[in-house]
């Protein structure tokens, strides 16, 4: 075990330059946005996914995402047919937090060799996904780099992405304006790691710990490389159908990169969310926590924690919410609740942390 707190930082991703990087690179991107009319670009830079008018009272969906390095693990267990489900539900995930139906996506595979047995194993996962998800693949890129990318196993190297579309009407664009002091916070639970905080976990795992993608670490059921290749949930049919019910469904917000820090992303003001009541968190957290002497104000920064995605919902409809989500064959619970909050914090009691802008501090 480490003696020394690993950070994301300390593993080589800074996400405080990543965001200079970003208000630099949407600074640009915002002038080629038209005001008005088709086209017109209806959300602001931050939301999980933006909306393209389309007229007739009518907006597209769109959204692009990847794996990240969680194909390093595929690499190493040389097993590529799950990282698709993962490039599909990240990408479909964050389509739902706007309120929209996910209709399609296309993928982008960046590839050091074009190995056949390689793509095929992630055409089966994209496959997959896709069902999961009830959305259409009607094209996709494959771009040979070998001058670009380099693996620990030669000629297996790769990079997955995608970009999603779906529909919503222009009238019912969810982004958590109406979210109110006293609305119920729904966990609806993750799978493990999902697709987030992978760098990190190697780092420890591997490296500190010494351990690789055949050990059998208690307590996990599986191997470590099994559990850290476990899909990302999709969320799609249960989120859609309580739309199409009529749910009075505030805010839907997937969490990934940043945790539960993403629950400030919605729109409306002087709100904060307490979390008093999480969900079990997965072992495998557990492992990278001891071995990497990880601080809970990071774990809970980087990781899902066992939860993947919230639904904000009116307190008088939780128990139906619950109710249709665990019908789809997901764990959930009603993990917290909202209240007025000028800050508009995380408050999570029982790690004794309070989370503000991209950060969590002890209080």
């Amino acid at each position: 075990m480490s003696t020394t707190e690993t950070t994301y930082r300390s593993v080589g991703v800074d996400t405080q330059t990543e965001e200079l990087g970003l208000k630099l690179l949407t600074e640009q991107i915002k002038r080629t946005w038209p005001t008005a009319g088709i086209g017109a670009v209806k959300l602001d830079i931050g939301a999980f996914a933006n909306v393209i008018d389309l007229g007739a009272g009518l907006g597209l969906a769109i959204s692009a995402d990847g794996v990240g390095s969680k194909v390093i693990i595929a690499q190493m267990m040389e097993n590529y047919s799950t990282v698709g489900i993962d490039c599909v539900a990240m990408n479909v995930n964050d389509i739902l937090c706007v309120g929209a139906k996910p209709l399609s996506m296309v993928d982008y595979i960046a590839i050091e060799e074009a190995a056949p047995k390689v793509l095929a194993e992630i055409a089966m996962g994209l496959t997959e996904g896709a069902k999961r998800a009830n959305v259409s693949i009607p094209g996709g890129e494959i771009a040979q780099l070998p001058d670009v990318l380099r693996s620990h196993k030669p000629g297996l190297a790769f990079d997955l992405a995608g970009m999603a579309v779906g529909l919503v009407p222009t009238d019912r664009i969810l982004v958590g304006r109406d979210i109110q002091p006293g609305d119920a916070i729904i966990g609806v639970a993750s799978s493990g790691i999902h697709s987030n905080g992978l760098t990190l976990a190697r780092r420890v795992l591997f490296e500190t710990a010494g351990l690789n993608v055949r050990s059998n670490a208690a307590p996990l059921e599986c191997s470590l490389g099994e559990e850290l290749l476990k899909p990302t949930h999709i969320y799609v049919r249960e989120a859609v159908e309580l739309l199409e019910m009529g749910v009075p469904v505030r805010a839907y917000v997937h969490i990934t990169s940043d945790g539960f820090l993403n629950l400030p992303r919605v729109e409306a003001a002087e709100v904060g969310f307490v979390l008093d009541a999480l969900l079990p968190i997965p072992p495998i957290f557990s492992l990278i926590q001891e071995h990497g002497q990880v601080s809970d104000e990071e774990m809970f920064l980087v990781y899902n924690m066992g939860v993947g995605f919230c639904m904000i919902v009116d307190p008088a409809a939780a128990e139906a919410v619950l109710s249709v989500v665990k019908r789809h064959g997901k764990e959930a619970g009603v993990i917290g609740h909202v209240i007025r909050d000028s800050e508009r914090g995380v408050h999570i009691p029982q790690k004794g942390l309070k989370g503000v802008g991209k950060e969590f501090a002890r209080v």
